[in-house]
């Protein structure tokens, strides 16, 4: 039996091991948009606004998608359907290397958004199932890859786009995402169900009808969105903001490296805490400190200290939300049914992304300033720190029906 929870042991880590390395590649999609936007608005003169809406489409695509994956990732297991996944990533890549339009680039791009969406939904259901015992470590450990992946990409990516134009940096980040994420997708798996009642003996596992009915699910809903809609900003608007706003370009380029890195820890960190102290707790503390963050570099985006440290610090606290709330459904609805559970979930991030992506770009157009939108989220991630208190957000009685 020792030698059996030993191999147990080894194969959990191992395939969430697999799954960091995936989120890492995947990230680029997200965490180095922003590069690619100002290369496609610098070579082929597109306005950033048409640029943008390919962010939002991305956010939605890759949100949306996850309920319907998920159910298949339940029923039938995640191997297959990763492989697919890794496939429509970097095909999505390669073939935006060619695009002539941006309605060909949206084309392109939402066909690796399905990807995305998919192996971001596979690789965090692995965390929570493998780990019931450690549930917001281990998933913010998997979460550190899509969070921290673009940190070893990003000067890379801005080096291709500089030197050798948009197309073939495109080009050959498809090709590296070919041969990186396709091998570790075979390694996907879920354990069987009998084996995770480490802690959940008595846990009852909630459909996803049922979850929908509780008010909790309802603040961690709202909440997600708000501070994930923080999170997406820097994503889809951090060089665009940093050249509105004269930012030196060794300061962007420190900030390009340090803050998909603290939004990478963020998630191990906050995850971390939570398991010790508990997940309202903390999801209120980083919340909190999140929106005073953003509240900060509101007045002091042009000073390339404040701009470069309030970036970095929101990131640190606003990064977590990406941790808490694939726990918060595991903690609160159970394992079984946790992949399209957390699907449904995810789709707050979509109205994140609608706010980080073309809202923002709306209000700077309008208003010539990031600094609406920079404050709008200030005050909202402390509205999501509110309703994620332990006060409000409590575990939900015993269903009545049965699953």
């Amino acid at each position: 039996m020792l030698n059996l929870n030993e191999n147990r042991t080894k194969q959990r880590w191992g395939v969430l091991a697999g799954a960091i390395i995936v989120m890492m590649f995947i990230a680029i999609y997200q965490y180095s948009w922003s590069l690619f936007a100002f290369g496609l608005s610098s070579d082929l003169a597109w306005s950033m606004l048409e640029i943008q809406v390919t962010f939002t489409l991305y956010t939605y695509v890759a949100t949306f998608v996850q309920p319907f994956s998920g159910y298949f990732a339940d029923k039938f297991g995640p191997r297959n359907i990763a492989i697919l996944a890794g496939l429509l990533v970097a095909i999505g890549f390669l073939s935006s290397s060619i695009v002539i339009s941006p309605i060909h680039l949206y084309i392109c791009y939402t066909i690796g958004s399905v990807g995305v969406g998919i192996l971001y939904g596979t690789s965090t259901a692995i965390a929570v199932k493998w780990f019931p015992d450690r549930r917001g470590f281990a998933v913010g450990i998997a979460t550190f890859g899509f969070g921290s992946g673009t940190t070893l990409f990003n000067l890379l990516l801005q080096t291709w786009i500089s030197s050798y134009g948009v197309r073939i940096a495109f080009l050959y980040t498809g090709i590296l995402m070919l041969i990186f994420i396709l091998p570790f997708t075979f390694l996907y798996k879920y354990p069987k169900f009998e084996q995770q009642k480490l802690k959940e003996e008595n846990m009852v596992n909630w459909k996803w009808y049922e979850m929908l009915k509780t008010y909790q699910w309802w603040l961690i809903y709202i909440s997600f969105a708000i501070v994930a809609a923080i999170a997406l900003l820097f994503g889809a608007q951090v060089v665009p903001m940093a050249k509105a706003n004269n930012i030196p370009d060794n300061v962007l380029d420190l900030v390009l490296v340090t803050y998909p890195l603290a939004n990478g820890f963020s998630r191990v960190l906050g995850g971390w805490i939570s398991d010790r102290i508990g997940r309202q707790f903390t999801a209120t503390l980083f919340y909190a400190l999140a929106g005073i963050m953003m509240l900060a570099l509101s007045f002091t985006a042009s000073n390339p200290i404040g701009f470069a440290s309030f970036t970095i610090l929101t990131m640190l606290f606003s990064g977590a939300v990406f941790a808490f709330n694939p726990a918060f459904i595991g903690d609160f609805y159970g394992s079984k049914y946790s992949t399209i559970n957390y699907g449904i979930t995810y789709t707050a991030k979509s109205w994140g992304g609608l706010i980080a992506g073309y809202v923002t770009t709306w209000l700077l157009t309008t208003f010539k300033s990031y600094t609406y939108s920079i404050i709008g989220l200030g005050i909202g991630a402390l509205i999501a720190a509110i309703l994620v208190n332990p006060l409000l957000l409590k575990k939900p009685g015993r269903k009545v029906s049965k699953s």
